[in-house]
């Protein structure tokens, strides 16, 4: 029989995981793609849209509220004729920048191998 070897690795909490709530926020539908689009400054709602041709409206509307609720994304009504509303990332949401272009930094890399290893 196989000894069952204790980890060496201390867990990421004690009590809610910080690590499963971050994951949790990132893995939200189009939340990712959100906060890659707003990591160079403000977008309107239109313009978010148009940046993430696959998502509905309604999606978006809701991601974008979460995204706000979490504190990630900051939504500011401009004074104009009609109103405009526009959408930037916070502080907190600036942080997460560096880990969604790691992420996309290693799937293209995962692509790239997998190119080389199916031909």
């Amino acid at each position: 029989m196989v000894k069952v070897r204790k980890s060496k690795v201390d867990p990421p909490c004690n009590g809610e995981c910080p690590l499963s709530d971050c994951m949790r926020l990132i893995a939200g539908a189009w939340a990712p793609h959100v906060i890659w689009y707003l990591r160079e400054g403000p977008r309107r709602f239109s313009e978010l849209k148009g940046d993430i041709h696959a998502v509905t409206a309604k999606v978006l509307a809701e991601r974008l509220r979460q995204l706000e609720a979490d504190g990630v994304v900051h939504r500011q009504v401009m004074q104009t004729s009609p109103p405009t509303v526009e959408y930037s990332l916070t502080e907190l949401g600036a942080e997460l920048t560096p880990a969604i272009a790691a992420i996309v930094s290693v799937s293209e890399r995962l692509k790239r191998q997998r190119g080389r290893l199916g031909a």
